[in-house]
């Protein structure tokens, strides 16, 4: 793993920045490729990556600084910029770029919730590469395996200060690989018969039950938060139950909700699975 690419000068180029940065890049082109596939909304994609990836990095960010570590930044107010010291949320980020999207999508007139179900799958690619940013910044690391196998890493890293040349749990890239699992579940449950509303509700399920478990293995905070557990997996409970809340009432929305047709009749939504509710 190396932190930087290169320096110019005195200036260094970091891997985590440069990974980051490609991971939104990539998220987005893959939010076109689906959204080009559907025939709606390709144009706006764009837009949307650029303004929902700014608004994910400073959302991921003061997600961590304000729930994760706020005892060191509290005191350190300066450094909450300084992203390549570790701390990037993936919920503050999730829940920062896909309101900066519904922003956008609210002043375009467009169908925030289908575009979302469209789009669901594309946020795992960035969430994939992202964990790779982590492993090479030696920042959101597992606890020591407690024996000689796991990730060593480098002088430099958080990792190494916190835990020195002890193995530790693959948490980071772990939590990447389920990453494209749930991509690949998303695109398969995107070919069946749901419900608007349904993928992106079942995208926010899915990624919530693995971040709880891997957060028994997370080393980089150990403080439990509330109840017992540390914040993301407590944050990870009451999204699961949001979403899963939401999944349902989507269902039903899309088998009950009445309308009034054109020539001002009263009946039932005729539906065909994904563009209901």
């Amino acid at each position: 793993m190396h932190q930087y690419l290169f320096y110019i000068g005195d200036f260094p180029i970091r891997m985590y920045g440069l990974v980051l940065c490609t991971a939104i890049f990539l998220a987005t082109g893959t939010a076109y490729f689906l959204a080009k596939q559907d025939g709606r909304w390709h144009e706006h994609v764009l837009d949307i990556g650029i303004y929902g990836g700014f608004a994910g990095l400073i959302g991921g960010r003061l997600w961590d600084v304000f729930f994760f570590d706020w005892d060191y930044y509290s005191e350190h107010l300066l450094e909450i910029p300084f992203v390549w010291q570790g701390g990037m949320a993936v919920q503050g980020g999730m829940l920062a770029g896909i309101a900066a999207g519904i922003a956008y999508c609210k002043l375009h007139d467009i169908d925030w919730v289908a575009f979302g179900d469209i789009v669901a799958p594309s946020l795992l690619i960035g969430q994939a590469i992202g964990r790779m940013a982590n492993l090479l910044n030696g920042d959101a690391f597992g606890t020591p395996t407690g024996g000689n196998f796991g990730l060593l890493y480098p002088e430099g890293t958080l990792a190494y200060k916190t835990y020195g040349t002890q193995p530790l749990w693959p948490a980071e890239v772990w939590e990447g690989q389920l990453d494209v699992v749930i991509f690949a579940l998303l695109l398969l449950f995107r070919t069946t018969n749901h419900a608007r509303g349904q993928a992106l509700c079942m995208y926010g399920m899915l990624y919530s039950v693995v971040r709880f478990f891997l957060e028994m293995l997370r080393g980089d905070y150990a403080e439990p938060w509330l109840l017992g557990l540390k914040s993301a997996q407590a944050t990870s409970i009451g999204f699961f139950i949001i979403c899963f809340g939401l999944f349902i009432y989507c269902g039903w929305l899309a088998k009950h909700m009445p309308i009034i047709p054109k020539n001002g009749a009263s009946g039932k939504r005729q539906h065909k699975g994904k563009n209901n509710c």
